[in-house]
């Protein structure tokens, strides 16, 4: 099966093309750095050629009032493009609670990919993930003063990108679910824990100290982040993927 994969190179795309390459299919990774624009529409039409898939991994550059315009764009063009070209699989990658969180420009934002989406002419499947375990030290960078690392302790049930990236291929690779897969970690943990654990085991002198109105995930109602009764939960638990070499 020949997989157009867009944004096939960041975290998880690179890894999407390497489980789907091992099972045996054509996956073609895209980007800005391949040519491909998914603004311009720029290379997309020879991207989508061929292909029986198409998955989009892409994502806006910010995370604010910004972001509904890179979703809806991108979407529209490629959605334009695999249709013309008679895709019959149009994948994206979103995330549990997604619809749950208003509050949040980005959260809205993906809410929207994902409306457009399922509006769309081709046969969909969306894979919403909970919060990346990767994107731990990014957060606590987020809302560090000096010494001090403020975070609510908002519950969340942290995934790691290589078990994003299994769900996403074996999705892709797959008949429609015209549906979404919601995929999460094993553990359960409030968001200020998740930090104190993180330093305690790549100790850098910051502290954590609770604080429910610090960053964005301080939007997020109890529970919003958690995975819902028809999750599937992966393997990989918070701190044993600590103990894996980072970078």
């Amino acid at each position: 099966m020949k997989i157009a994969v867009i944004g096939g190179t960041g975290l998880i795309g690179s890894q999407v093309v390497e489980k789907l390459a091992a099972a045996g299919h054509e996956a073609v990774p895209h980007a800005l750095s391949t040519g491909v624009d998914v603004l311009t529409g720029e290379g997309l039409a020879q991207a989508v050629a061929g292909a029986e898939t198409v998955l989009n991994l892409t994502n806006s550059p910010t995370f604010d009032d910004a972001s509904p315009a890179f979703f809806r764009t991108s979407m529209d063009n490629i959605l334009a493009e695999s249709s013309e070209a008679g895709v019959g699989h149009a994948v994206i990658l979103s995330i549990v609670g997604v619809d749950l969180v208003p509050d949040l420009d980005y959260y809205r934002a993906k809410t929207l990919q994902e409306d457009i989406l399922k509006a769309g002419p081709i046969p969909y499947s969306v894979v919403r993930a909970t919060q990346f375990m990767e994107f731990m030290q990014p957060t606590l960078a987020m809302t560090t003063e000096g010494a001090t690392v403020r975070l609510p302790s908002t519950p969340v049930q942290p995934i790691a990108a290589r078990d994003v990236a299994d769900a996403v291929a074996g999705v892709a690779a797959g008949a429609p679910l015209n549906g979404t897969l919601n995929i999460a970690g094993p553990d359960v943990l409030p968001l200020d824990e998740l930090g104190r654990i993180t330093l305690a085991a790549h100790p850098d002198g910051r502290a954590v100290v609770t604080d429910e109105t610090a960053g964005m995930f301080a939007a997020a109602p109890d529970e919003a982040l958690l995975a819902p009764p028809d999750a599937r939960i992966a393997p990989t638990r918070y701190r044993d993927w600590l103990t894996w070499p980072q970078g």
